[in-house]
């Protein structure tokens, strides 16, 4: 079997779910143990990855250059990678810092139809020498033909693997299934999954990509990332090996990550609550969980009715303007979408 190349977002993904305020010594504790469970990738930084910190999207902690040196300190054999979205990130000022700062990989990763825009972004980090893949984000709301095409010129820009990311936790395991099989049977780059767990299917749609031909799967500690969390890195690793596939990984010490993550960075550990399985049926980007949960209470609207209305407007993440004027409409139209709204599918 294929070595499968697991990269572990607890310290970006896992940003989202700490409202972007992880500390320096906890990103220098969980990527000590990364280190020593010999994880191969360790992304780190923001959740909306570099330069994202901002009064729009939250700001971090601390900044993404002490991040990046923090985690720099204790990952050797681990590479250490940033998520990139061009708009958030400029090439002169945040690549290059981040390029000083020793990253190895960088994730350069735009909505699934929007591909064009990593163009430059990832000819600059080719040029400099540093690995670079393409991500393709909100990937239920394109047909698998459209995400191929997309691949096809990340792949001409000189990305080195594409990652699909079903950002919202949407997919069933066919539909990852079939946006695999179609870039697989097009694209000569490895293909990786991201998955979310809105609704309860991490671990059984990275099965899924995996037997699709996959061989770059994404997980985290506990889960811990926006809205239900991700793939459990921990359950995940466990499973991979109990199939026959090897990770390079140490089950025991990757356990003993996930405990310590689970003590020294999260308040609470990711679990599917209502607003998550909403999230999942509409469409709508994990991470709006918390605004829409505070913007919906102080209009006296169901939180969940404004997670369809915005699955309705096909929101992405950078986009939360738009809870405040979607919950003044439902309240001024006392307009209810209900639950009948979640059957007509999302992928």
């Amino acid at each position: 079997m294929p070595q499968i190349l697991i990269s572990d977002p607890t310290l970006r993904d896992g940003n989202h779910a700490a409202r972007h305020q992880l500390s320096a010594d906890q990103i220098g504790a969980y990527a000590a143990a990364a280190e020593a469970a010999r994880i191969p990738v360790v992304e780190v930084g923001h959740g909306n990855g570099l330069g994202a910190s901002s009064l729009q999207v939250g700001e971090s902690a601390i900044s993404d250059r002490e991040m990046l040196e923090v985690a720099r300190r204790h990952l050797r054999r681990s590479k250490l990678a940033v998520h990139v979205i061009p708009g958030f990130a400029t090439i002169h000022r945040d690549l290059a810092g981040a390029i000083d700062a020793g990253v190895d990989l960088f994730r350069i990763a735009c909505h699934c139809t929007e591909a064009d825009i990593t163009a430059r972004h990832i000819s600059h980090v080719r040029a400099a020498g540093k690995e670079v893949y393409g991500v393709l984000m909100m990937t239920h709301m394109a047909p698998p033909e459209t995400l191929r095409d997309e691949a096809l010129k990340m792949e001409s820009y000189g990305a080195e693997a594409i990652i699909l990311m079903d950002s919202a936790g949407a997919f069933l395991p066919q539909d990852v299934t079939d946006r695999v099989c179609e870039l697989a049977d097009h694209v000569r780059i490895p293909i990786g999954f991201h998955a979310h767990n809105n609704l309860g299917l991490a671990i059984a749609n990275s099965l899924a990509a995996l037997d699709a031909g996959a061989t770059i799967l994404d997980g985290t500690a506990r889960g811990f990332g926006a809205g239900a969390g991700n793939a459990q890195l921990e359950v995940l690793v466990a499973v991979l090996h109990k199939l026959g596939h090897d990770t390079g990984i140490d089950l025991y010490s990757v356990l003993d990550a996930a405990d310590l993550a689970e003590k020294q960075l999260m308040k609470v550990v990711p679990t599917i609550n209502s607003s998550s399985v909403v999230s999942g049926l509409s469409g709508v980007f994990s991470g709006y969980g918390p605004p829409v949960a505070r913007i919906a209470a102080e209009f006296g609207v169901d939180p969940r009715d404004v997670f369809f209305a915005l699955g309705e407007r096909k929101v992405v993440a950078g986009q939360e303007d738009l809870i405040l004027e979607v919950a003044a409409e439902l309240k001024a139209s006392g307009r209810i979408l209900g639950h009948r709204d979640a059957v007509s599918g999302v992928a």
